[in-house]
């Protein structure tokens, strides 16, 4: 539930930009702040978040950072103007950026290799739906009820999952002298440095863009209710290719399932600079599902496995990249999507995934021929991290 309504929380923005922003009498680029904002906290508080959970344990630091999530998002449904808003979505950003890493490191550390990948398959099913839920009802719910409910809501489902986790043991780790000596192994090892830039890429092109294709419907006239139904097929892809995902991970090397989302990202974009409308932007979100099944978990579970002793910082550090990526892209696409220059904006996202999916490959392919006993060849089914 937890893993559910992180991904719900941080989804649930994009469908009612255009409603903040005529409540508040701003423009679209300026309403884009509360997702960049959130996305920026909850990018860079991920290596703390981390680095306190191998130190201080896994489900303390979930209980403690959703209670403040909840808090924050009661407080966002009161807010009286933009600014306010803004700055109490990055306190909601940055408490609930340690859920999903937490999680994942969670049960790395509780679950056998051998039933792992089911284990890690259920939970970014829980995120999938989280997604897929957040996009769909955010615009019913802001077209019905106001944008204010669509804050409270997840708000609400914080608070009774940091009770739910009351009673769950904290798992045993490996000895820890510090959030300094975290972060030290971590960043020894140069693989976490190369996967941080291939992800940020990664999220600037999948989370930073996907906020701004609701938006992109709603230009051609789509009401918010509409616009959120087509983003919420992005969650039921991602719920869906994960399946396809774990029936060719023992067929196709990692290299191969990279290229794949990696070719699903180039192909949607480019298909988008043909015209904007409801079936291009539907696949544009159908192409952006694959890519985050094949390429994104692929790179989740390579940055899980190159530094195991510190693997919560790793991961957090990852994720850091990740949002950090998608809070950037989404203040650089900004202005494109005030001036409705979505042609501009889909050829260079098209023209940069293809970039992106070609160093995946390479580096990747670099990585298992110079370290030593490289992973196998099954992918670990990762997380919406």
């Amino acid at each position: 539930m937890a893993s559910f309504v992180s991904s719900f929380d941080r989804f649930v923005v994009s469908p009612i930009l255009v409603l903040v922003a005529a409540s508040f009498g701003v423009s679209v680029g300026q309403a884009v702040a509360i997702a960049s904002g959130y996305y920026l906290a909850y990018g860079l508080c991920q290596p703390l978040w981390g680095a306190l959970s191998d130190r201080f344990g896994r489900v303390r630091l979930m209980q403690g950072a959703l209670v403040g999530a909840g808090v924050a998002g009661l407080v966002s449904a009161l807010a009286p103007n933009l600014l306010t808003l803004v700055v109490v979505r990055v306190v909601a950003g940055a408490f609930f950026g340690a859920i999903v890493p937490t999680s994942l490191t969670y049960v790395g550390d509780t679950v056998s290799a051998t039933h792992r990948q089911r284990a890690l398959s259920d939970l970014m099913a829980a995120m999938a739906v989280g997604t897929a839920i957040a996009a769909a009802a955010a615009g019913v719910t802001g077209q019905l009820l106001g944008w204010r409910v669509v804050f409270a809501a997840p708000a609400v489902v914080a608070l009774v999952s940091a009770w739910g986790l009351r009673a769950l043991a904290e798992p045993p780790r490996a000895t820890n002298n510090g959030v300094a000596a975290s972060f030290r192994t971590a960043f020894r090892n140069r693989w976490v440095l190369v996967v941080g830039v291939l992800v940020f890429v990664e999220g600037g092109l999948v989370l930073g863009v996907l906020t701004l294709l609701a938006p992109a419907l709603q230009a051609q006239g789509v009401d918010a209710a509409r616009a959120g139904l087509a983003a919420a097929a992005y969650g039921l892809v991602v719920l869906l290719s994960s399946q396809v995902l774990k029936a060719l991970t023992r067929r196709l090397p990692r290299w191969a399932l990279m290229g794949i989302g990696g070719l699903a990202l180039t192909i949607g974009y480019a298909v988008a600079t043909v015209r904007v409308s409801v079936p291009t932007i539907i696949g544009v979100v159908v192409m952006l599902g694959i890519t985050w099944a094949f390429l994104h978990t692929s790179l989740q579970t390579w940055a899980t496995s190159i530094v195991p002793e510190a693997r919560g910082t790793v991961v957090a550090c990852f994720a850091a990249s990740l949002f950090i990526g998608s809070s950037v892209a989404a203040v650089v696409a900004g202005p494109a999507a005030d001036r409705d220059q979505w042609y501009v904006l889909f050829t260079v996202c098209a023209a940069v995934a293809a970039v992106l999916t070609v160093g995946c490959v390479i580096a990747y392919r670099a990585y298992t021929a110079h370290e030593p006993g490289p992973e196998p060849r099954t992918t670990e089914v990762a997380t919406d991290v």
